[in-house]
């Protein structure tokens, strides 16, 4: 059963659909004052926060350190050139035999997973 949502999440999250791209927790915060639909830095990190822990939005780490988020949709990997931070997207997924196995053997829920590869894209290297 999924919990409740608050109204700071529900903004959150129908913009994150709507967007079709990962977001920074500040650029969110800024799309959300465009929207005239004004909201705390700290209530943006919280409401990040829960959706993250209710499996409803996944939290990716870029080679620059920063959190980008985006709703749970399904599985995306992908390359990261360390140098000029272009990542590309990937459709291949070896780990889901595996998630499926550490389900069963841990009974763990998974709500998602990520595959990054960092190094360098063809025009860095």
């Amino acid at each position: 059963m999924k919990a409740q949502r608050t109204r700071s999440q529900e903004r959150i999250i129908n913009i994150l659909q709507n967007l079709k791209r990962s977001i920074s927790a500040q650029d969110l915060y800024i799309e959300l004052r465009n929207r005239k639909q004004n909201m705390g830095l700290a209530t943006v990190y919280r409401s990040l926060e829960a959706l993250k822990l209710q499996g409803e939005v996944q939290v990716r780490t870029l080679s620059n350190g920063e959190s980008v988020y985006s709703p749970v949709r399904s599985d995306r990997h992908h390359l990261t050139c360390v140098n000029c931070g272009v990542s590309v997207p990937i459709d291949e997924c070896p780990v889901h035999e595996l998630e499926d196995r550490l389900e069963a053997s841990h009974q763990f829920k998974v709500y998602y997973h990520t595959l990054e590869f960092f190094g360098l894209c063809d025009r860095c290297h």
